[in-house]
């Protein structure tokens, strides 16, 4: 019977070691909350990078919804239009299941068939309003987040001739200002004189900004790989990383 009890007492002690060092499968590793928007410009004005932005963005979501060269994954994620055919007009946006399981190729398809490029308004502040509104809605108040306009950049205002930064100092993003300790805006296609006026001219105080001019974001497609595997394109991965979602410091 002793020896029986110290056999016992003896399993029983393995058991508990086992357990404490090697804890059960816990399942997928949880991703930090975080909220990424973009915007595409419909309009007109926008129409010579259109097409490339579009690659481009199919590229950026994938990538990141997978976690593709170390990108940050998104917990929510949100794409709509920027503008309109009349002043303060608001568009729908599109969740993070609408492009879950779908290729870098059904995405670009998706992007054109949902936001083709016409002669509109390239307004900025509903889609900022807008997406304050879809972050309050969502619960996603606090974690960062992450808002990508693929744009020229060039505002549709009424101004003199005599104002040429009056449209600038009229976009409004003071509806992201307390949205999260950390809200970046980067503007991506803009010409280099526009993107300076976005960062000087647009008022703002928590709100981080970070602009790519034209002739840097055309520069992607010599870092994408033709007939490689979205898994193997880490040379565009590093250099969207280390261009495109370099960490902004707050002003």
């Amino acid at each position: 019977m002793r020896k029986n009890s110290v056999v016992k007492l003896l399993v029983a002690v393995l058991l508990g070691m086992t357990a404490c060092g090697a804890p059960a499968d816990e399942g997928p590793k949880s991703i930090p909350r975080n909220t990424l928007v973009i915007g595409i410009d419909v309009s007109g004005s926008f129409g010579k990078d259109y097409q490339s932005s579009l690659d481009f963005v199919a590229n950026y979501i994938y990538a990141h919804l997978h976690g593709l060269g170390g990108l940050k994954q998104p917990t929510a994620v949100f794409v709509g239009s920027i503008g309109g055919d009349h002043p303060q007009e608001t568009k729908s946006f599109q969740p993070i299941e609408t492009f879950e399981g779908m290729s870098v190729p059904q995405i670009a398809a998706f992007l054109r068939k949902m936001y083709p490029s016409h002669d509109g308004l390239t307004d900025f502040n509903p889609f900022f309003a807008r997406t304050a509104t879809l972050v309050t809605r969502q619960n996603l108040v606090l974690a960062p987040l992450n808002i990508i306009l693929v744009t020229d950049g060039v505002p549709d205002t009424q101004k003199s001739k005599t104002d040429s930064l009056g449209g600038y100092k009229r976009i409004d993003v003071s509806k992201l200002e307390y949205l999260s300790k950390n809200v970046t805006v980067r503007i991506l296609f803009p010409r280099p004189t526009i993107a300076v006026r976005w960062e000087k001219q647009v008022p703002r105080h928590r709100v981080r900004m970070w602009t790519v001019d034209d002739e840097v974001m055309n520069t992607w497609k010599k870092h994408y790989h033709q007939g490689a595997k979205s898994e193997d394109q880490t040379d565009l991965w590093k250099w969207i990383a280390d261009n495109v979602d370099f960490r902004v410091r707050s002003i």
